[in-house]
Parts: C-alpha cells; sequence; structure tokens
C-alpha cells in the first residue's frame, strides 16, 4: 500500500508542475498575441468574445478583458450578474482554455468584418505557419508570435476597420492552431513522464458522466469518451466518441482540468497523499 500510495503521489506531484507550467506559458503566449495586436484591437473598438448566456467575454479597446457571471441565489431565486475586470492575459487562462479564447478571436473577428464564412476562405491571408506535432512546447509557445511576424509580409496600417478585422481573425486561427499542438505535446510529455508510475496503479477512472468519461489508463495513457455537443458543424447525436490520442483529448478537453482532476482522483482514492502535500506547503 505504501509503494502505491507513494506512485500516486507522484503522479499527483507531476500532475500539478505540468498544470503550473502550462498555464505560464499560455499565459506568455496569449500576452504575446494581445501585444501584436493590441493596434488591430484598439482599431476595431474592442470585441465581445464570448456572449452565451451565463458566460460573456470581452476584450476592451486597451487589451484588458471584461467577463460576466450570472448566477441564481438559493435563498431567493433571484438572478445576478457579476462583471470582473481580467488585466493579465496569465489571469484570463487560469479562467479560459486558450485553445478557445483564440476560437473566439477568430470568430468575433469574422463577425466584425460582417462576411461571415468568407475570412476563412479568402486567398489573400498568408498562410498560418504550422508546428509540427513532435516540435518542443515551448517554440509553440514563446516562438509563436516572433515567427508570425517574420513570415508575413509587411502589411502596414489597416484601411479599415475590417481589414484589421480580417488579419486579427487570421492570427487567432495561427495561435488557436499552435495551442492546440503545444497542448497535445503537453499531455505527450506527461504520459511518457508517468507511465512508470501508473503501471503500479491499474486503470483510474478519472470522470464518469452522462456524456463523458475519462480514464488515466495503466500505460500511462489517458483515455476519453464524450457524446459530442452540437453546434453549427454538428448535430445532436447520442453517438459517443472515443478520444484515443492527445491530439483528439485537447478537442473536447483543456489539460489544466485534465491534469487536476487526475489529482482529485487520486487524492479521494488515497486521502493520505493530499494530506501530505497540504502539510508540506508554507503556512
Amino acid at each position: 500500500m505504501d509503494e502505491r500510495a507513494g506512485a500516486l503521489g507522484e503522479i499527483a506531484s507531476d500532475a500539478a508542475v505540468e498544470r503550473s507550467s502550462f498555464l505560464a506559458d499560455a499565459g506568455e503566449q496569449l500576452k504575446r498575441f494581445i501585444e501584436a495586436n493590441r493596434r488591430h484591437i484598439k482599431d476595431v473598438g474592442g470585441m465581445v468574445l464570448i456572449d452565451d448566456d451565463p458566460d460573456y467575454l470581452s476584450v476592451a479597446p486597451d487589451g484588458t478583458f471584461r467577463s460576466r457571471t450570472r448566477y441564481q441565489d438559493d435563498a431567493t431565486g433571484e438572478w445576478y450578474s457579476e462583471t470582473e475586470v481580467i488585466e493579465s492575459a496569465a489571469e484570463l487562462v487560469e479562467l479560459y482554455n486558450p485553445a478557445e479564447i483564440y476560437a473566439a478571436f477568430a470568430e468575433a473577428a469574422r463577425d466584425e468584418a460582417g462576411v461571415p464564412g468568407a475570412i476563412a476562405a479568402s486567398e489573400d491571408l498568408v498562410d498560418a505557419p504550422s508546428l509540427a506535432p513532435g516540435d518542443e512546447m515551448a517554440e509553440g509557445y514563446a516562438g509563436a508570435a516572433d515567427e508570425w511576424a517574420a513570415n508575413r509580409p509587411a502589411e502596414g496600417e489597416p484601411a479599415s476597420a475590417e481589414e484589421a478585422a480580417r488579419r486579427l481573425y487570421d492570427l487567432a486561427l495561427t495561435f488557436q492552431e499552435r495551442s492546440q499542438h503545444a497542448e497535445a505535446r503537453l499531455v505527450e510529455q506527461f504520459e511518457v513522464a508517468a507511465a512508470d508510475l501508473a503501471s503500479h496503479l491499474g486503470d483510474l477512472m478519472i470522470l464518469d458522466d452522462e456524456d463523458e468519461r475519462l480514464w488515466f489508463r495503466q500505460n500511462g495513457s489517458f483515455e476519453a469518451e464524450v457524446v459530442p455537443q452540437p453546434d453549427d458543424e454538428r448535430e445532436a447525436t447520442d453517438e459517443w466518441r472515443s478520444l484515443t490520442s492527445p491530439d483528439e483529448l485537447v478537442e473536447f478537453y483543456d489539460p489544466t482540468d485534465v491534469f487536476g482532476d487526475l489529482a482529485e482522483a487520486l487524492a479521494e482514492q488515497f486521502p493520505s497523499i493530499a494530506a501530505d502535500d497540504e502539510e508540506g506547503e508554507p503556512a
């Protein structure tokens, strides 16, 4: 039992370290993206990125964010809204999946341009540089903005708000792709690091809900099954989809959530490892 608890403790510790590293890298990447597009964001007067009740997120002309949450008071039954100003990219990636942030920028820029669907098909757009899955994660984050600037032509000032939106849309898609590649690479790195430890534990169920199941397998890999939610491209269905690779996993999961959920599942099964961790934290 001691050996098993020790192995679980190491997995939980590694998950916490990887989560912290991911958030730091993701925050730096988003910061670079905002800095590279600060003028464009100002030109279009800010943008509403998410407006799905109760979730709301917007970026102001100065590059800061506004997040609004809506909740119901259990005692009175009344609904309340709270708006929070988010000053830094590091704070924002604690609340939102980075890939979803870039996707929201792309969607908002397309809507701002007033030509839904046309931007993505435009032949005038610069080809987005890709990040090979085997590249180091740090290159995907720290070098993304620099490589983007080096590969695109000098376009000068945008002639209109629509042109600024077109450029911002293209850049958002580039960073979304890089973010997803980097997230998949992060999961791969964790699986390699955890493989020896996982072999001592057997398969571990992390989540088991009506529309999702997530496991950490004995071979050190994550596997999941989800019922995809309907959207503009998918119709409602009751069919389960298996996610067996890091690339598939990050389509539906934020690695920070996966690592956090794994740590929680381990702590629930072996409460002593969480107690040991809390005792080791500074007061």
